[in-house]
């Protein structure tokens, strides 16, 4: 595993090297399990995981129990499975919150590959390899076990399934999430990914991976999706409406985040030639068909626009005014979005220059819309309204070809759409071993359980 990459750069993606075999060396694998209160289904659930890790991972792995603040015998539980196992271990928050739980542990883990998966086991363990494995290789960079792939075999209530599928509903429409199930309680991340990422994730609850597949998402790291068998919990303690609410929450402040560019997330300034889309190819024009794309998508909004100008002009002005004040307007709105969309300049650098050089395509378009005007007047005394649209739409065809040549040679000759400028991310030195946390900038350690036999039911 990479180790060189400095702070704030995503490590180039490689298959891990030298891994120990079963029961080896350093765990290739840390599965922590985040619990608040769970004496009852505690040892069942980490004996089942450990039994089947132990059958069928074919490298060393290590099981955390991650307490956050339980009040009840969790914390005696856990320690006596550290006592009795050698690859479980414990670990003691005294703070609540899942969040918090699987950075401090991810953190501090020195295992190349972490997941995390809930007490419960609702998901099928025979998924947890398909889970690692892309991770191991070094094809992908976070995996998650998703519950509305097609393949998936799902038992759950009515509520449950339409909370779930509401909320991915959710993240798509407001953080153009493409990921299929942000809340299923089974993920995995690569430990030098999580060094990165880790830092920029502010909540510490329930919203947490949430948050953390959305920053990977627009980081340009790649998330693996597996298919699962999941059968839900009826006894889950999860507070639904409460933990809806700090959903809603967190899904604003990201949103809000990532509207207004607080987050430096343009990839991470992943080390160039690791992702294809860097590798210059001799005779391939440098993003021509993504520019394509974007350039007809915005074209065909910048025409719509146009058109429903035009008619809204139409009724209180002549036709070549209408047609001059609603060419102005819409390629004011055309050039802004080809700047942002088809050729990738951010920030307001260069900004009124490129207006300016869009205007003078403006007028490039205009004398030939005009000129199309012209002569159909002068063909037909009296056209009517649809036989202009068609002669404006076919003239602004004509004029679609050129500015796009103009744009791309002479107004943003420089773009780079398919990779924008890498930017340094800030991260604040860590003060000793333990995880960084972004709102305090306080170092917090991992105080572990002793493993000493106590008594489960001694009520401490």
């Amino acid at each position: 595993m990479r180790t060189d990459s400095s702070p704030g750069s995503l490590p180039a993606r490689e298959h891990l090297p030298a891994l120990p075999a079963a029961g080896a060396g350093t765990p290739v694998l840390d599965v922590v399990i985040p619990v608040y209160n769970e004496e009852k289904d505690l040892r069942p659930c980490v004996l089942r995981l450990h039994e089947h890790l132990t059958r069928t991972f074919p490298y060393a792995f290590r099981i955390t129990v991650a307490d956050n603040a339980s009040t009840d015998a969790t914390g005696h539980v856990a320690a006596r499975l550290a006592a009795e196992l050698a690859r479980v271990r414990s670990v003691r928050l005294e703070q609540k919150g899942r969040g918090r739980a699987l950075r401090t542990v991810w953190s501090a883990s020195d295992a190349p590959v972490l997941a995390y998966m809930d007490v419960d086991l609702s998901t099928d363990l025979n998924a947890l390899l398909p889970l690692v494995a892309p991770l191991i290789s070094g094809h992908s960079d976070l995996a998650i076990g998703s519950r509305l792939a097609r393949s998936s075999r799902v038992v759950r209530g009515a509520k449950r399934e339409f909370i779930s599928r509401s909320y991915n509903l959710i993240l798509r429409g407001s953080l153009q999430a493409r990921f299929s199930d942000a809340q299923c309680g089974f993920k995995a991340i690569r430990r030098d990914v999580a060094r990165v990422l880790l830092p920029l994730v502010e909540d510490t609850g329930w919203f947490f991976d949430t948050e953390m597949l959305v920053l990977a998402e627009r980081a340009g790291c790649r998330i693996h999706e597996v298919p699962v068998d999941w059968v839900d919990d009826p006894d889950s303690t999860v507070h639904i409406v409460r933990t809806a609410t700090e959903d809603l929450k967190g899904v604003w402040r990201v949103g809000k985040a990532l509207a207004t560019g607080s987050l430096p997330l343009d990839r991470l300034a992943r080390p160039f030639g690791d992702d294809p889309r860097d590798r210059e190819l001799a005779g391939v024009p440098q993003g021509l068909a993504r520019q394509l794309v974007g350039f007809c998508v915005v074209g065909v909004l910048s025409t719509l626009f146009y058109l429903l100008l035009y008619s809204g002009f139409r009724h209180f002005a002549g036709a070549q005014a209408a047609n001059a004040l609603a060419l102005l307007v819409s390629a004011l709105a055309n050039t802004a979005a080809n700047r942002r969309l088809t050729f990738g300049v951010r920030g307001r650098g260069g900004a009124v220059r490129h207006q300016a050089q869009g205007l003078v395509v403006f007028g490039i378009g205009l004398v030939l819309t005009a000129g199309s005007l012209a002569a159909l007047n002068a063909a037909a005394s009296d056209p009517g309204h649809s036989t202009e649209l068609a002669v404006l739409i076919a003239a602004n065809l004509a004029a679609t070809v050129l500015r796009f040549l103009l744009l791309r040679a002479w107004v943003f000759p420089d773009a780079r759409p398919s990779l924008p400028a890498p930017r340094a991310v800030q991260v604040t030195e860590r003060q000793g071993p333990g995880p960084y946390h972004p709102r305090s900038g306080v170092t917090e350690r991992l105080r572990p359980v002793p493993c000493a036999d106590t008594d489960p039911g001694d009520g401490r």
